[in-house]
């Protein structure tokens, strides 16, 4: 079968009858995401009913939460080599059965052991199924990485928006375990349910993508151990670890900071909708965080990897400084909660794509596998940022989340493009049937 060719900086997905496969195979990841997501996004909710319920303290509890992100991603690796060796669909089953037993587990856990014991699980099968999820879309859109990958993690970013409230109306009125018990089923049948649709590219299912100066993509597929080998791979970790910091801090403190600013009960009226500035927050953060991701891939995919993360780390910046200087104001905590979470979400589009335009598809998933465990690196200091916040308040915790922001962003445009362009024009030009097609 021919292989249609398409150019790596064309950003909108192909609409035409052989892209079907790939468009139905892209759904499948989001439905994956959006079942996963309250593992991670809706946690923040639980947190003061457990203490107030055993009073183990908010540092003991947000334990869990880290060793969730752990799990979910320093396990990617491993798994990420299982999908690639044997397809996403039996391995994303078993995800799907550990998602649902991890907050059934909560449902019943009476003691700190038994909710970290949970966590751990949940993570390894969170991990599956993201893993799988945006490395098929790598796989599957090697033309459109950033719009794909953005896309999938839309799924993770913006899935619990519809459950916010439906959560926290459940735990206000029947219990927090009601709510681990009952959501926690229905996320893992649905994941179950799902992956036995999903398949890995066959030969002739993608585009050969020809190579362009503007969003650089390499040329030959790199092994892991030579991902590891790459000075590239390393400076893009430092990069994810110091921007998801300060995101994993808002999304499991958030609720903390809100009550700790006084807002989190305070009515607040916009867009024709009234509710408790908290679940007002989380609602629309939900929406926000998970629309970012497939604009900035967009983005990414027209103007170039670099340049996009330079803006949006700058912004999330900008965005936690102006959150803790008017976040006070139930509605400024509102508009800028979503700010900071609208500028965070897009380092799970921009670092897989940018990865997979390095060390290329074969080994797609393992590779951002290992990238994607600085998020299990940034996950160590939500702990601390409790801590801290103890401490010194929430002003050091917020200085420090920025100034990581800044660090990044400068990191992107003045480190990473410059190594990237060198590296890759330079494998561009020794390919010579592709350096005749460079744009």
């Amino acid at each position: 079968m021919p292989v249609p060719e398409a150019t790596a900086s064309k950003g909108t997905l192909p609409t035409g009858p052989a892209d079907r496969r790939r468009m139905w195979q892209l759904v499948f990841g989001v439905l994956c995401m959006v079942m996963i997501a309250n593992l991670q996004y809706g946690w923040t909710l639980f947190v003061t009913p457990i203490d107030q319920k055993y009073h183990w303290g908010r540092a003991a509890i947000q334990v869990a939460f880290t060793l969730f992100v752990l799990t979910e991603t320093w396990l990617v690796p491993l798994e990420g080599y299982l999908i690639d060796r044997f397809g996403p669909r039996l391995v994303t089953l078993f995800g799907g059965a550990l998602v649902g037993a991890s907050w059934t587990m909560n449902a019943f856990a009476a003691s700190l052991a038994a909710l970290y014991t949970a966590a751990a699980i949940g993570g390894v099968g969170a991990g599956i199924v993201y893993g799988a999820a945006v490395g098929n879309s790598l796989k599957w859109f090697p033309d459109r990485r950033g719009l794909a990958a953005g896309l999938t993690a839309a799924g993770f970013g913006a899935g619990s928006a519809l459950t916010i409230v439906p959560i926290a109306r459940v735990i206000e009125s029947r219990g927090y375990e009601t709510a681990f018990l009952w959501f926690g089923i229905v996320q893992g049948l649905g994941v179950m349910a799902v992956s036995l649709a999903l398949r890995a590219p066959g030969p002739g299912d993608v585009p050969q993508v020809r190579p362009s100066m503007r969003v650089l993509q390499g040329v030959r597929d790199f092994t892991p151990m030579e991902t590891l080998r790459s000075p590239i791979f390393w400076l893009m970790y430092v990069m994810f670890v110091a921007v998801a910091t300060g995101g994993l801090m808002a999304t499991a403190q958030l609720a903390p900071i809100a009550n700790d600013f006084r807002v989190a009960k305070v009515p607040v009226s916009l867009l024709g909708i009234t509710l408790p500035a908290l679940t007002f927050a989380l609602s629309i953060d939900r929406v926000l965080n998970g629309v970012t991701r497939p604009f900035f891939g967009w983005v990414s995919d027209q103007i170039g990897r670099e340049v996009t993360m330079f803006v949006a780390f700058m912004l999330e910046g900008f965005g936690i400084l102006l959150l803790l200087r008017y976040g006070a104001d139930p509605l400024m905590f509102v508009i800028l909660s979503g700010m900071v979470f609208f500028a965070w979400g897009e380092i799970y589009s921009l670092f897989p794509a940018t990865c997979g335009d390095v060390f290329g598809r074969r080994f797609a998933t393992t590779n951002y596998g290992m990238l994607y465990t600085a998020k299990g690196t940034a996950a160590l200091l939500v702990p601390l940022s409790s801590l801290l916040s103890d401490a010194r308040g929430w002003t050091a915790v917020f200085l420090a989340a920025s100034i990581l922001n800044f660090v990044a962003a400068f990191l992107a445009i003045g480190v990473l493009k410059p190594m990237r362009t060198r590296v890759l024009r330079r494998a561009i030009v020794a390919d010579a049937p592709a350096a005749a097609g460079v744009d």
